[in-house]
């Protein structure tokens, strides 16, 4: 026995040795095969037909390792729309293999810079790796104009940069940026139509972000299947009719409890300014309780909670999060990351959820 265990040390260590030995050419087939993978498949080629989302950026301006900025993938049928773009949302969509040069259309939700502050990144990844020869749709309510104005101003040099190195058939000049596309913003129980195509229907909806304003969620439906997203607000009954019976509830929140500790901290430190926003931060957003409140009586399908505020570094920070949450409704809940995909897959009333990141 004891010949047979200091043998099979010695075949491990020889195995071990030969693998450091050869790591580099093992890392560069390995990395030939993932290239060669991510380069001819991608995730919506290989989701059945349905309406499904992915988080692309489950956070706030606030930094959160498992987090970025706000951004919403929606993914109907063949047809790719980008709700928001947050802070690192190209590069999340990269890992999740959600293919940028095939983006449709961009809605916004509001113009707050955490919404907006990867635009420019997304908007050229769209350009290079598709090379299109128009901009790719910017929807939001009026004022979106002088976002995409701006932002196409700024990239403007870039662009010429990038023409003359590459050439016109590669990226076309025609196709850079961003073209805007708005709408006004509708009343209170009304909702204004902004996408109809390939049997998607768009539909955005008041929401309250006071002082923040114009503000909007939208109403996805493809296929028999629905979903909401709330963009930044309050809890908020218009919300409330348009969310009533759909499948997926992607809704903000921030957790107050946890906030007023950040506020403590920073008047400890003498920092009034930041414990001046963190106050202010309580008054435009929605609990996570109140969220749930928002599922329960619009009858929802499942809730999905993103815009985590504050971050959550830690698992049991996210129990503290969802604190209250099953009290207010006993239905399926789950707590936004970056790479969460729900699946609502055409002629059927499944919910599935996955965590690819």
């Amino acid at each position: 026995m004891k010949r047979i265990l200091i043998g099979l040390v010695i075949f491990a260590a020889l195995v071990v040795g030969a693998v450091y030995a050869f790591r580099e050419p093992l890392t560069l087939r390995v990395m030939d095969r993932v290239l060669a993978r991510n380069m001819t498949t991608n995730l919506v080629d290989e989701l059945p037909d349905g309406l499904h989302l992915v988080l692309c950026g489950a956070g706030s301006p606030l930094p959160d390792p498992k987090r970025s900025g706000p951004c919403v993938a929606v993914i109907a049928g063949e047809r790719l729309v980008v709700v928001d773009a947050g802070s690192g949302a190209s590069r999340v969509m990269s890992r999740l293999r959600l293919p940028q040069g095939e983006i449709d259309d961009i809605l916004l939700t509001h113009f707050h810079s955490d919404h907006i502050d990867g635009l420019g990144e997304l908007e050229l990844q769209r350009w290079a790796n598709g090379g299109h020869a128009t901009p790719v749709p910017i929807h939001g309510p009026t004022g979106v104009e002088r976002v995409v104005n701006g932002i196409n101003e700024a990239y403007a040099l870039s662009r010429q940069g990038r023409v003359a190195h590459h050439g016109e058939d590669v990226v076309p000049s025609s196709g850079a940026g961003g073209v805007a596309r708005p709408f006004h913003v509708p009343a209170d129980g009304e909702g204004v139509p902004v996408l109809d195509a390939g049997g998607l229907r768009v539909t955005a909806f008041l929401v309250d972000h006071a002082p923040v304003r114009p503000a909007v969620g939208y109403r996805f439906d493809y296929a028999g299947r629905s979903l909401v997203i709330s963009g930044d607000t309050v809890k908020s009954a218009n919300l409330t009719k348009f969310a009533d019976g759909v499948d997926l509830l992607v809704h903000e929140a921030l957790a107050p409890q946890l906030m007023e500790r950040i506020t403590r901290a920073a008047q400890a430190a003498g920092n009034e300014r930041l414990a001046k926003i963190t106050r202010d931060i309580l008054t435009y957003h929605t609990t996570p309780v109140q969220a749930a409140e928002v599922a329960r009586d619009a009858n929802v399908g499942h809730l999905l909670l993103y815009h985590i505020v504050p971050p959550l570094p830690l698992r049991p920070l996210e129990a503290a999060f969802m604190q209250g949450v099953s009290d207010a409704w006993d239905g399926p809940t789950t707590l936004g990351r970056d790479g969460t995909l729900v699946r609502l897959d055409a002629g059927g009333d499944a919910i599935v959820v996955e965590q690819l990141l």
